[in-house]
Order: C-alpha cells, then structure tokens, then sequence
C-alpha cells in the first residue's frame, strides 16, 4: 500500500519515529500556515487585527471540532482493518467516511455563519477588535469543507500507516496560504478578511490534492471524490469512536473560550500578546501531535493483529519519548523567545506579555506532551471514555477554576498560568489508565 509504515513488527521507536517525523515537519508547515497570518497582520495591520485573529481561532474550533473527531475515529478504524488485513472493510470504511463529510460540512458552513459571532459576543471581544474578529470567523467558514475533507483524508492515510503524504498537502496548503496572505493582506489591504480568504483558499487546495494522491496511490481503497454509499454499521463505528472523541474536543474548545473570555478582559494588548505567544509555543510544541497520532496509529494496528506484548511495550515508550522532546524544545525557546517575538510585531507592551506569557506555560508542556501520548494510545484501542472523562476534569475542574482564581485574587497577568497547572493534574490522572480493567486484560493476553 503506497508508502505505508507497518507498526507491527520491527524497532517500535524506529517506526514511530519514522512516522511521526513527516506528521512533525507537517505541523511545522501548519504552524506556518497560522503563523504567516500573524506575522503579516502583525507588520502590515496592527495589533487590533492581531487580537481579533487571536481570539476567532476559538470558536471556529469549538463548533469544528466535534466532526473533527469523526476524523480522528475514522483514523483508528482504518489502523484496526489495516493491522487485519481486512481490504474489503477498508474499502467500505473509506466510502462511507466520504459521504459523512459532505452530509456534514455543508450545515456547519451555514451554522457557523450565523453562530460564529454570537459566540464571539459571549467572549467579551472589545469593540475595537468586533468588526474584524467577525470578518474573519465568517470567512474562515465558508471553508470548512476543504477543512473538514483534508483532515477525514489525513486520518484514512495515517491509519494505513502513511503519514508522509499530509507533509505534501500541507506543503501545498502552506505555499498557496503564504503566497494569498501578501496578495491580499500586504498588497490590497484587505486585513484581517484577507488572511481569512487566503486559509480558506487554502484548505481547499490541500483537500482536493489529497483526494487526487489517494486516487492514484492507493487505488486499492477504491476512493471516490463525491458522495456514493454509506453503510451503517460502518457509520455507528465511526460514531461510537469519533463522537465522544469529537464531543471531548467541543466540551475543551468551550472551556477555552471561558478562559479567552478572561484574557478577553484584559484589553486588546493583552490578546494581542496571548496570540502571538500561542504561535510560538505551538512552534515548540509540534512533537506532540505528531508522536500522539503515531501512538494511535501504533496502537490501533497491533490490537487488529493482536500483538499485545508490543502494545505494553509501545504504551510508555511513545509518550515519555514525546515529553522528552517537548521539554527540550520548550527550554529552548523559552531561552531565545524575545527575538522570535520581535518577528511578529514591535509594540513594547505586546512584547512583554507575550514573553511573560512564554516563560510561564512553555517550560512546563511537556507533561502535557505525555498526558496526550497517553490518551491517544488508548484511543488507538478504541478506549475513548476514560480519555474523555480524564480531559472534561482537566479542563473544568482544574483549568478553568484556577484561571479564575488567578484572575480575581492574585494577577490577570499570570492567567496563563493555569494551563502548566492543568497539564501536570491530567498527566498525573492519566497514569491511571494502566490501572484500568480493560489495559490490564491486554497485560494479562500477553505470552509468558
């Protein structure tokens, strides 16, 4: 199958390495991709545009990303045939998933239209910052079909084990999003609404390259770019894995809009800062992603073949070897984060925060690196409700009350603190999933 990795067999690190190098350098691409918006607002706009960007990305992710984790579900179920060998579900996986995306991204384009600024408002978003915040989420929108197909695309490809081929689409996305950003942006002055244009643009040209590359590389999944059949035994697969997996994430992207509500508070230079700093830490931080999407990969593959003395040896492997790499990135940007800030604007009072914003939450994310790893294994053996149950206390239960406690009793300048706070408490409870009656029932199928 095209240029697929097989995590059954073989050096586990290796091929996970391996297969989370391109997700790696592709989140890099995508940090671009955000990070080409902010740098060309921030030098050709001005720090109102900054922060009404900044704040948008919230409520675009929250009403996303509930189908977003169809994406995720399809994902596991690809690597649980593929560890099988099973072709024929592969084939009737991949066709439902196709029609799933059109009977759903077509609605939330024309929800999110409407919505999208009615949660801005329950964000508190300043006046000055409004009309351009609600320019940009409902321009962003209006491509949330190619959005949608690239990342149900992206899942089929790294559930077959082929992670490589997202780099390419994300190398065209990229291109094609910082090309449009200065046609729009610097040269005919549309702000912030011609940074929204320029990502939308560009996620449909990510989409429909990875529907041509699936066609002529893996022929043998029969993909077809519209709409054909949709099977519904398939489809309550997808929706028993994906729905909580996508419920999790919308519950998560409205704690975060609690907590922009908060940071909305401070003023438009305060958002500001947060929005580039969150640029930079996401620099730092693309190990993550990359090492949780090989842990499910890895994990989904060898519980098809029934391998189960390498799942235990896989399950902590991954994720101290992702944290290990984030605390090392986190450090070190932590330490040359002035210059880099320098890049994204010159307004002294943004620069400041956003440094301060860096030195509290960047050198403590590695936790959160191996909380992730953790969690996405298991969703790779279609454990989802622990790892849900884990995230919902991380966020309303530690997150949310202490960046309100920051805020009313000690100093809203430090409100960023309460997300190291959070991702020391999840990593710790996470651990407990190897206690839990299901990870101990694959210990005990393991050969003596």
């Amino acid at each position: 199958m095209g240029s697929s990795i097989d995590m059954t067999k073989g050096s586990i690190m290796k091929l996970v390495v391996l297969f989370a190098l391109p997700i790696c350098l592709g989140n890099v691409l995508q940090q671009l991709y955000s990070t080409v918006d902010t740098l060309v607002i921030g030098n050709f706009c001005g720090p109102v545009s900054l922060a009404a960007v900044g704040t948008s990305a919230q409520p675009v992710e929250m009403l996303l990303c509930i189908f977003l984790g169809f994406g995720t579900g399809l994902s596991i179920l690809v690597s649980q045939y593929t560890g099988r060998g099973d072709k024929d579900s592969l084939k009737t996986v991949v066709a439902t998933a196709n029609s799933f995306l059109f009977l759903c991204a077509i609605p939330v384009s024309v929800l999110g239209l409407f919505v999208g600024p009615l949660l801005l408002k329950l964000m508190q978003v300043p006046d000055d910052a409004w009309s351009y915040a609600v320019s940009y989420i409902r321009i962003i929108f209006l491509g949330t079909l190619g959005n949608m197909g690239y990342n149900m695309n992206a899942g089929i490809l790294r559930g077959v084990g082929d992670s490589r081929s997202s780099l390419l689409f994300l190398m065209i996305s990229c291109v094609v999003n910082i090309v449009l950003d200065f046609v729009f942006v610097a040269f005919f002055k549309m702000d912030v609404a011609g940074a929204a244009l320029a990502t939308a643009i560009a996620m449909f040209a990510s989409w429909l390259f990875s529907i041509v590359y699936i066609q002529k590389k893996y022929p043998e999944l029969d993909f077809s770019p519209v709409p054909r059949r949709l099977d519904k035994k398939v489809l309550l697969g997808m929706v028993q894995i994906g729905l909580p997996l996508g419920l999790n994430n919308s519950i998560y992207s409205v704690g975060h809009i609690f907590v922009q509500s908060l940071i909305n508070s401070q003023g438009s230079t305060f958002m500001a800062a947060c929005s580039v700093a969150t640029k930079v830490t996401g620099m730092a931080n693309v190990a993550i992603n990359s090492f949780s999407s090989a842990a499910t990969t890895f994990s989904g593959q060898n519980l098809g073949a029934e391998n189960y003395a390498r799942l235990k040896k896989g399950s902590l492997q991954i994720p101290l070897f992702s944290g290990l790499i984030t605390g090392l990135a986190g450090i070190t940007v932590t330490i040359f984060c002035r210059p880099i800030l320098g890049l994204f604007t010159q307004d002294a009072g943004v620069l400041e925060s956003a440094a301060h914003y860096i030195q509290v939450v960047l050198p403590l994310t590695w936790p959160f690196a191996i909380f992730n790893g953790i969690i996405c294994f298991a969703n790779g053996l279609g454990e989802v409700r622990f790892p849900t149950v884990v995230n919902i206390l991380m966020l309303w239960a530690v997150r949310i009350p202490s960046a309100h406690l920051i805020a009313r009793y000690i100093d809203g300048n430090y409100l960023m603190a309460c997300y190291p706070i959070s991702f020391i408490f999840g990593m710790v409870v996470m651990f407990s999933f190897f206690l839990t009656k299901r990870w101990k029932n694959i210990v005990r199928s393991v050969p003596s």
